[in-house]
């Protein structure tokens, strides 16, 4: 077989296609090392934590049992549990565990962890999404809408608002977006991810892809009511935080040379904001996107509790407060893994946005 046959792929590629190839190599290599360092210390704060699973399971929901009783069945639990092991006994048994993705079951109802992950992630997934995409239209719009309007009342108006939002906690949002929207007007559903009354059973639990699986089109609306209060207690404060930081983008590429030189062709004033001014002020505002996602999977945990939604955030407040170890770990892990591959992925799109980057 000749040289030139079983020659690398790489050497067939141009410059730039290898070294964006390199750096997704690279940034995959180091994912395994996040979660492994992440999964440590959830391990061992959860172990630090007061309290423990057994003593609840001991006392089997408070069925009138004596301390005594109470006591000797802790102990049964803690050895079926393997919770009587030296720590470094049980970090060994749960590294093993993580090398071979085995996530354990939930103590509490024995439960596997991947299939609670499976039921919860999607949930999350979508609420984040939607976040996202609310936050993102809101922020760019009042965003460049400040900029073009500098020094006016429409500016200061905007930073005004904008300041106050991305001030607001989550839990505050949210329990005023309850009592105004849903109980005051009684417009939107404060509680869960769809109503009771309709009968559903998931295929990927994606609700709206179901719905198009299963030919269900009823399921829709009543999803999106169920979403929009979360979606937006999320997205608000976001928003303000990227009104901020696109009104700055737009007003320093609005001062330099090739904007002037534009608008001395003749361009429509539209043009020019969407063909140079944008184009050019994407870098650090998506670099503030992939950062604040990581903001919105943390604000699920309190946005998903509030809202008595069924996401990965809900599970990881339960599990911390059950001591449900397994859950815990599997539940931080599936966080830190969407949070990863994000920031990864923003780190990708810096090659699309700006060629420059890929020259050699």
């Amino acid at each position: 077989m000749s040289a030139s046959t079983t020659a690398s792929p790489f050497l067939h590629m141009p410059k730039w296609a290898t070294g964006v190839t390199m750096l997704v190599l690279r940034r995959l290599a180091v994912i395994p090392v996040v979660l492994l360092a992440l999964a440590s210390l959830v391990f061992l704060a959860m172990r630090l934590l007061p309290g423990s699973p057994a003593t609840s399971l001991a006392a089997g929901g408070g069925n009138g049992l004596s301390a005594a009783e109470v006591s000797a069945n802790e102990e049964r639990v803690n050895q079926a549990l393997g919770l009587d092991q030296p720590l470094l006994t049980q970090y060994g048994t749960f590294l093993n565990d993580l090398v071979h993705l085995r996530l354990g079951t939930s103590f509490f109802g024995s439960n596997s962890v991947l299939g609670l992950l499976g039921d919860a992630l999607p949930a999350t997934i979508e609420l984040t999404l939607a976040a996202m995409t609310i936050a993102v239209l809101l922020g760019v719009v009042t965003g460049v809408i400040a900029a073009l309007r500098k020094g006016s009342w429409v500016d200061t108006t905007t930073r005004a608002v904008a300041t106050v939002s991305f001030s607001l906690p989550w839990f505050a949002l949210g329990v005023l977006g309850i009592v105004v929207f849903g109980v005051w007007l009684r417009w939107l559903p404060v509680l869960g991810r769809l109503p009771s009354s309709l009968d559903y059973h998931p295929t990927t639990n994606f609700v709206l892809l179901d719905a198009i699986l299963q030919d269900r089109p009823e399921l829709v609306w009543p999803w999106i009511q169920h979403l929009i209060l979360p979606a937006v207690t999320l997205a608000l404060s976001m928003a303000g935080f990227i009104t901020r930081i696109v009104r700055a983008s737009v007003l320093e590429v609005l001062d330099d040379d090739f904007v002037r030189t534009a608008r001395m062709k003749g361009l429509s004033e539209g043009v020019v904001i969407r063909h140079h001014v944008l184009r050019n002020s994407w870098l650090p505002i998506v670099t503030v996107l992939g950062l604040q996602f990581g903001s919105l999977l943390g604000g699920s945990v309190i946005t998903e509790t509030v809202f008595s939604y069924a996401g990965v955030g809900r599970l990881l407040v339960q599990g911390v407060l059950q001591r449900d170890y397994p859950v815990v770990q599997g539940a931080a892990l599936a966080i830190a893994l969407l949070f990863t591959l994000v920031n990864h992925a923003v780190d990708l799109l810096y090659t699309v946005l700006d060629p420059r980057l890929r020259k050699g």
